[in-house]
């Protein structure tokens, strides 16, 4: 009866398999180069690599981070993400519109995301240029350009300073426009009181904000019968926290203060509106109603009993909207 092991390896095959261990770790080492630039860059024919992820320093010395998807011969969808997220909370979309050929640019608004966090010039004028910056550095032509909640002030503001000369097509998505604060000239906006509160509440605990803004208001987790996604809260709570703290504070008053009834006058390209009819953030007859009355010509579709972030919990049916408006 043999005293050796039942694992026991005779020394050659022993061998044999060390150097197969020694190769095998010898080409993971030599992949490893190539790894760490695949997070900002794909592989393509040929063994070229083409970067998908970068850096814009802007002239008052900001980065902005972006993301640039899909064939770069597509026509461009350039993305402005909401408050206080960043460029990932438009990846279904994006993935959507690349995946049917459209180059989609994706950026990190100043302050928030990966981009960096300026102490000054967290206001709608500064993230307007910032865009066009990126526009201009990128040299995208015939761009559809679209903004969610206050991405839709950053694009309004972005027609207002900057003009449609680039762009083909306009869309305002759960946007923040025309303006979000009651005044004398718009009695149906929000009282001031609300967005010190959302102020109070940053200063205080944003972490807790953001948990709460979104399990409850944000997708509308606070209705009746709703079914909490666990993974969208986190998402949201993640993508907040990797914000400024000042930046998005600075925020709150552009998002809610700024009026954008002048710069919507200024759009002259086609027009898509999309709005839920549930919206507990920015409700549609102060917002999505509201600009589709001074926009000229403006397409505007509601979603019955969807909330303000229904480009995630009706995402199926916004990215066939969206992307039937991008080929029409």
């Amino acid at each position: 009866m043999s005293t050796k092991p039942e694992n026991h390896i005779n020394p050659s095959r022993r061998s044999a398999m060390l150097g197969s261990a020694t190769a095998a770790a010898a080409a993971v080492a030599a992949a490893l180069p190539l790894a760490a630039v695949s997070t900002n860059s794909q592989a393509a024919a040929g063994g070229k690599v083409q970067k998908t992820a970068s850096i814009l320093t802007t002239r008052d010395g900001v980065e902005i981070y972006y993301k640039d998807w899909g064939p770069k011969t597509g026509q461009p969808v350039v993305l402005s993400h909401g408050w206080p997220l960043n460029a990932d909370s438009w990846e279904s979309a994006a993935f959507h519109l690349a995946s049917n050929g459209f180059r989609v640019v994706c950026h990190d608004r100043r302050g928030h995301g990966r981009s960096s966090q300026p102490w000054e010039g967290n206001d709608m004028d500064h993230y307007a240029d910032d865009l066009a910056q990126l526009i201009e550095a990128l040299d995208l032509k015939n761009i559809i350009l679209a903004g969610f909640s206050t991405g839709g002030g950053e694009v309004a503001r972005y027609v207002g300073r900057h003009g449609t000369r680039r762009i083909a097509k306009l869309a305002l998505v759960s946007a923040v426009t025309p303006l979000m604060l009651k005044t004398d000239t718009n009695p149906g906006g929000l009282p001031l009181e609300v967005f010190d509160g959302i102020r109070a509440a940053s200063a205080a605990n944003r972490g807790q904000l953001y948990l709460d803004f979104a399990a409850g208001p944000f997708y509308n987790y606070n209705r009746p019968g709703a079914k909490p996604s666990q993974g969208l809260i986190n998402a949201f709570y993640n993508q907040g926290m990797q914000a400024g703290h000042k930046n998005t504070y600075d925020s709150i008053a552009a998002f809610a203060q700024t009026d954008f009834r002048d710069d919507l006058k200024k759009f002259d390209k086609p027009t898509l509106i999309i709005h839920g009819e549930d919206d507990q953030v920015v409700p549609i007859d102060a917002a999505g109603r509201a600009a589709a009355k001074i926009v000229k010509n403006a397409k505007l579709i509601t979603y019955p009993g969807a909330p303000h972030g229904l480009t995630d919990t009706h995402k199926d049916k916004f990215n066939a909207d969206f992307l039937a408006f991008a080929k029409s």
